[in-house]
């Protein structure tokens, strides 16, 4: 079985990316992808997701795989949806698109999704649904450091960058409906 060999960026390709990520679009921009992920370590691409108030995006396994920031074990609300630009992870997946959905993310959006421009308690309508950042923090774990590698990793949590949110937001369904890549999203 022959072996498939991934790129990962070094620290200054990144650096030279941050440009076209800093001019995402304000305000108004486009779902690129939706993903769920029905186990540990799959993932399936949807034409289109359902975002449920308790269930997050239909089918995914986040209510069931629980978080360690929550007393009891169980599922943390304000984590539901994980959020990331297009534009961040199109650069650290080295134009390869086929790898976007490693990030582990279910919404992946052209949009600036910086704090400055969408605090915490900010809403965006979705395709027909709305979600609501919350305040907790999304950071690159073991797995995307292994999927995009260590320059990567250190790229998207860096102090300086942490205001950009490189790596992400979280956030929770305030208003169930559907989402499709393609799909308008715009700040409320």
């Amino acid at each position: 079985m022959a072996t498939e060999l991934v790129r990962h960026l070094s620290a200054a390709e990144l650096a030279e990316g941050l440009p076209a990520i800093l001019a995402a679009p304000r305000g108004v921009g486009t779902v690129e992808l939706v993903v769920r992920r029905p186990a540990e370590g799959e993932r399936e691409v949807l034409e289109a997701g359902e975002l449920d108030l308790v269930e997050g995006v239909v089918g995914d396994s986040w209510r069931h795989r629980g978080s360690r920031s929550t007393p009891d074990g169980s599922a943390n609300p304000e984590m539901q949806l994980n959020v990331m630009s297009a534009r961040v992870v199109d650069l650290v997946a080295a134009g390869d698109r086929d790898r976007w959905g490693l990030a582990g993310d279910q919404l992946y959006l052209d949009l600036d999704l910086s704090e400055e421009q969408l605090p915490a308690g900010t809403r965006l309508a979705v395709g027909d649904a709305v979600i609501e950042v919350t305040a907790l923090p999304h950071t690159g774990c073991a797995k995307f450091m292994q999927r995009f590698g260590v320059d990567a990793h250190k790229f998207v949590n860096a102090k300086e960058h942490r205001p950009l949110r490189l790596r992400g937001l979280c956030a929770k369904v305030v208003e169930p409906g559907t989402v499709r890549p393609g799909d308008a999203v715009r700040t409320l």
